[in-house]
């Protein structure tokens, strides 16, 4: 029997490629999913790279069969929060139905370890200034919504057959790739750190703060940033735990700590040397003073320790991407 392969939907997205990157150094038999429609083919670096989408169950079928898979990791989802407000239904459809497809193709095929990047917009509006894995979900955004319902399937197909799953709550995603081979190059990104670096490279005329008047100690939101690097390499975790039968579980990532946003504003200041051009904007609906995560339970479970729990690292290796991808445009 030939080694088990591994199969990543969306991998040629920010956070899947930068996990499938630390896949194929470990030596794992990598194939990647990935429609396209955001994510970039020179940024799978691992493995074949097959060109459809996570809904088509004949591709999926054939190609659990083809390279075969005994785990998946899945990535791939449309992310952006307002959009899925303004377009609920593209959010339900790609993010549950298409995943609700690809849970029966892997339950056909017998798949053994399914991982799931979740998110902690399942939270909504914590009472608490931490989220931890017992806080109630209650998404106020069909994004949120969208992978909760995921989780459910998850949870109820776990509970009726061999599948083994771990569902990863992530906070607020940055950096990229401390090497520069890979990075966040999503066109018109809505990510703090990647706006205010491109504002610090004139990409934006001005980067904004969207509500100075929070009960926080400089009135600005906190959010919990984690590097993508510790982030891929959790899902490298979850995968050792699975195999070695570890039961189904669910996640939080994050650091257990918050920057505001000033202090992201000042951290891009620092690493590019000038100052931004900062608009100061009313707050946003939905947008909670402080989001942290409750963090302990994923280095208990899976002994994760992060490498990169640093703000000016985060924003180093933000600034240094923004600025391989600007000398590449004007070549």
């Amino acid at each position: 029997m030939s080694k088990k392969g591994v199969l990543v939907t969306g991998g040629a997205g920010y956070i899947g490629s930068h996990t499938l990157r630390q896949l194929g150094e470990a030596g794992e038999q990598v194939v990647t999913l990935d429609n396209l429609s955001t994510g970039f083919r020179e940024a799978v670096l691992y493995g074949e790279l097959i060109e459809g989408n996570t809904g088509d169950k004949a591709l999926v079928s054939q190609i659990l069969h083809d390279h075969n898979i005994e785990s998946v990791l899945h990535f791939a989802a449309h992310t952006i929060v307002p959009e899925s407000v303004s377009n609920p239904l593209k959010y339900y459809g790609n993010n549950t139905c298409a995943t609700r497809n690809l849970l029966a193709c892997c339950q056909e095929a017998g798949v053994k370890h399914f991982i799931f990047s979740s998110t902690a917009a399942v939270y909504g509006m914590p009472e608490a200034d931490k989220a931890w894995e017992d806080t109630a979900t209650a998404p106020i955004n069909p994004y949120g919504t969208s992978k909760l319902m995921s989780e459910w399937m998850l949870r109820d197909l776990s509970a009726v057959t061999d599948l083994k799953h771990v569902v990863l709550r992530y906070f607020n995603v940055a950096g990229s790739d401390p090497e520069g081979r890979i990075g966040q190059s999503t066109a018109k990104a809505t990510l703090l750190t990647k706006v205010a670096c491109e504002a610090a490279l004139g990409k934006r005329e001005s980067v904004a703060i969207f509500g100075t008047d929070y009960p926080t100690p400089d009135g600005t939101g906190i959010r919990d940033y984690i590097h993508v690097e510790d982030l891929a390499a959790a899902h490298l975790c979850a995968l050792d735990y699975l195999r070695n039968g570890g039961e189904s579980t669910t996640l939080n990532c994050g650091y257990g700590h918050g920057y505001s946003v000033r202090e992201v504003l000042d951290a891009v200041e620092r690493a590019n040397g000038k100052p931004l051009n900062i608009r100061e904007e009313a707050r946003r609906a939905g947008d909670p003073p402080q989001l942290i995560a409750g963090a302990d339970r994923i280095h208990k479970v899976l002994g994760w320790e992060p490498q990169y729990d640093n703000l000016d690292t985060i924003v180093r290796t933000s600034l240094a991407w923004e600025r391989k991808l600007q000398s590449k445009s004007t070549q």
